[in-house]
């Protein structure tokens, strides 16, 4: 160190005084809500808490759980020694062939046509904030990307960093405990033209609440007559019905009408490879021409915002998706974890009917997915977490993968101790 610099923060540290002293006007920043849950429900010391915010699939006694194909993918990797070198910009090309082949079906005219640009992200999260910067960069300015009421809460924050306009359209009905249908198509229709959409593929988060086949249709009509744009989260695929074909019929059919469209996709549910990161982004384009116009943006985009992705978890997935025996293992697996939700659905409303509920708890049943939209209002959260120590997010949102057997009835219980005496169609 120079003697007149060394003089300098000598005289800076005699006096107390740092060069960063902007950092006192720095604001506390809020507590993440769910990840603020998660804490809350660690530090308790309750012996019959129960966890019901987590988004991560849990098995009947609680447990994480991991996959035997996906273990067994890893397995294989580890044995013939994979290297550690860094993926490109735009993520490992097997992977994304087999992803978007997984998301898009073997039989897409696009994807063979070389129609679809594709990158691997970290995770949905990576691909939906490289899809707002994408549309932010190449739509007029004041793009507005509308998204539904409620969704999931990060979508928010994602796209406003983004620097795109959020605007809602309605969704959930309070009084039926479905889909406000009307609302949604009269959102779509009063949106300027050319505003975004974003969309739920399947197992809409957090109401699980998804139009019927008719219903996407007259969207996706409604959506072409304005040309609005699309951005589809397919966050659940094979994991909310069992059946990934099934889970997809609504992408391959917007890809089909030829609606402007961008999928987000994400292997951390149906995977269970939650802390690995794994998605892709996706445009789809009207030709090879155009697709390696939007790929050599998205590689512009992504190369200062985090380089490249991470490979351990897309060898994983690669490894499942390309060997027969293995993917039919996944298969069975991803029903199997589809199954027990369904079967915890079921359970949970006859433990509400049998513990004396008046209430009609049909929507339970109807919803698909992780997640169960209870219509528990605030307060009522508020004691069932206070009295029952049961720790959900205060719109009454529950995750499906947090209930088991053993603590089914309990949970039962605890709802209709505190919805009892009020009325649930508000």
């Amino acid at each position: 160190m120079f003697p007149k610099t060394a003089a300098i923060a000598r005289s800076r540290m005699l006096a107390g005084v740092r060069s960063s002293h902007y950092l006192t006007e720095v604001p506390m920043g809020a507590a993440d809500p769910i990840l603020g849950i998660a804490q809350a429900f660690k530090d308790s010391k309750e012996t019959s808490k129960v966890n019901l915010s987590v988004g991560a699939y849990r098995d009947d006694q609680g447990k994480p759980y991991i996959l035997p194909s996906v273990d067994e993918a890893e397995r294989r990797i580890l044995a013939r020694g994979e290297k550690k070198e860094y993926a490109p910009i735009d993520g490992s090309t097997e992977f994304v062939q087999l992803a978007l082949k997984f998301a898009y079906g073997d039989h897409c005219e696009a994807l063979s046509k070389g129609h679809i640009a594709g990158v691997q992200t970290l995770s949905g999260t990576g691909a939906c904030r490289v899809a707002g910067e994408f549309y932010s960069r190449f739509l007029p300015a004041g793009a507005t990307i509308y998204m539904s009421e409620p969704t999931w809460g990060n979508h928010v924050s994602i796209m406003k960093d983004a620097g795109l306009q959020v605007k809602r359209y309605r969704y959930w009905n309070p009084q039926t405990k479905g889909l406000d249908f009307n609302g949604l198509l009269e959102d779509v229709q009063s949106a300027p033209k050319g505003s975004i959409f974003l969309m739920h593929a399947c197992a809409h988060n957090p109401t699980g609440v998804d139009p019927s086949e008719e219903e996407w249709d007259v969207i996706s009509e409604q959506l072409l007559k304005h040309e609005h744009h699309v951005l589809m989260d397919c966050a659940y695929q094979g994991f909310a019905s069992g059946d990934a074909e099934k889970d997809a019929a609504v992408l391959r059919k917007f890809v089909d009408h030829g609606h402007s469209m961008i999928l987000a996709q994400s292997f951390a549910k149906n995977f269970g490879l939650y802390g690995e990161r794994v998605g892709t982004l996706s445009v789809v384009c009207n030709s090879p021409e155009e697709a390696a116009c939007a790929l050599s943006q998205l590689k512009l985009i992504i190369r200062p915002m985090y380089s490249n992705p991470p490979i351990h978890g897309a060898l994983i997935i690669s490894e499942v998706l390309k060997d027969p025996e293995l993917r039919s293992r996944y298969y069975l697996e991803c029903k199997g974890m589809a199954d027990r939700i369904l079967d915890m659905r079921s359970m949970l409303r006859n433990k509400l009917q049998a513990a004396g509920s008046k209430h009609d708890w049909s929507h339970i049943t109807n919803q698909i997915g992780m997640f169960a939209y209870t219509g528990l209002s605030k307060s009522m959260c508020d004691e069932l977490t206070a009295k029952h120590h049961i720790f959900l997010t205060s719109n009454g949102r529950i995750s499906i993968a947090g209930i088991n057997q053993g603590n089914v009835e309990y949970i039962a219980s605890a709802m209709h101790q505190v919805t009892k005496d009020h009325d649930l169609s508000m």
